[in-house]
């Protein structure tokens, strides 16, 4: 009797992110994976009500950002996991803003003013693999290559662990209003441009 005939296995390796700029033409991916991202990490921190406006009002991406070549996605398999970026604009956070100062269009001064960190989101089932990490350390290399000294950010609660780990300090609470009345509690965080993450 033969022994039984050997199976080649076939090892399917799990896709490896890629970091690049985003497109244009990701913007429809990005807002998805944005909403996705607030629908699974927000509940920990907001309740229903918070969570469901965020996904209305903080998951929109920012084409300015992307036209100006500052905002990056993770790929993976052909699926954006990951995205986020930093600013040269005077617009704070993702998101409505009733602020004067907060204008999205009006270039910052970096001899006065610290860049931007922008819109963080990870998808679910790529979170801890230090994506987010690396999308703030390419920011931050990149705003210090453009002149700046310092980055600011106001996170809301879900990426404060992970802003904390990259060396940002939290300075003051903010309340984030959204256009419905909806708030959510966020913190104002900073650190040095050219600090080693």
């Amino acid at each position: 009797m033969r022994p039984p005939a050997a199976t080649a296995t076939m090892i399917v390796m799990p896709a490896v992110p890629t970091l690049r700029p985003a497109r244009p033409a990701d913007l429809p991916a990005i807002e998805e994976l944005m909403a996705a991202s607030v629908r699974a990490h927000f509940p920990s921190h907001y309740d229903v009500r918070q969570t469901a406006s965020a996904a209305r009002h903080i998951a929109r991406p920012d084409a300015v950002l992307v036209d100006d070549g500052t905002y990056y996605v993770h790929e993976a398999g052909g699926r954006i996991v990951a995205c986020g970026g930093w600013s040269m604009r005077a617009k704070l956070f993702a998101g409505p803003s009733d602020d004067p100062d907060d204008d999205p269009l009006r270039r910052i001064d970096p001899a006065t003013e610290p860049a931007r960190i922008r819109a963080m989101f990870v998808d679910d089932g790529w979170t801890r693999r230090g994506l987010g990490r690396e999308i703030v350390e390419t920011s931050a290399r990149a705003a210090s290559g453009a002149g700046f000294a310092a980055l600011v950010l106001v996170a809301t609660l879900p990426g404060v662990a992970l802003y904390e780990s990259c060396g940002f300090l939290a300075r003051r609470s903010v309340r984030i209003v959204h256009p419905d009345g909806v708030e959510l509690d966020g913190l104002l965080m900073d650190r040095d441009a050219a600090r080693a993450g």
